[in-house]
C-alpha cells in the first residue's frame, strides 16, 4: 500500500529540527512516532487547539493547546555528539548488531 513505511530512521526520545514549515528551524524532542503514517509528534512542534467538551469535573469546557503529527520527512535528526542536523546511516557493529550513525561526523547516535 502507498504512504505505508515498515520502520522510520527517528526514534522516541531524538532531538529533531524541523525542515519545512511553520515552524521551519525549531528544535524538540520526539515524543511518540507513528510508522504506519511516516508521522511523527514532536515536543513544542505543530501546535493546535483542540475545543474539549464540558464535563462534569470541568463544567465550563476549554480550549486546549497540544502537539498534533509532523511528517517525519519535514524533520532532521540532531546528532548528539556534533549538534549537526543529520540524516541517518546504519552501521553494524559486533558482528550482527546495527545502530544509527551520523552521516557529518561518522560516530554512532544509538547507546550501543
Amino acid at each position: 500500500m502507498k504512504g505505508i513505511l515498515k520502520f522510520l530512521n527517528i526514534r522516541k526520545g531524538d532531538t529533531v529540527v524541523v525542515k519545512s514549515g511553520k515552524d521551519k528551524g525549531n528544535k524538540g524532542k520526539v515524543i511518540k512516532t507513528i510508522p504506519g503514517a511516516g508521522k511523527i509528534v514532536v515536543e513544542g512542534i505543530n501546535m493546535v487547539s483542540k475545543a474539549m467538551r464540558p464535563t462534569q469535573q470541568m463544567p465550563q469546557g476549554k480550549i486546549a493547546r497540544r502537539e498534533a503529527p509532523i511528517l517525519a520527512s519535514k524533520v532532521m535528526v540532531l546528532c548528539p555528539n556534533c549538534h549537526q542536523p543529520t540524516r541517518i546511516a546504519h552501521r553494524l557493529i559486533e558482528g550482527d548488531k546495527s545502530v544509527r550513525a551520523c552521516k557529518v561526523c561518522s560516530e554512532t547516535i544509538d547507546k550501543a
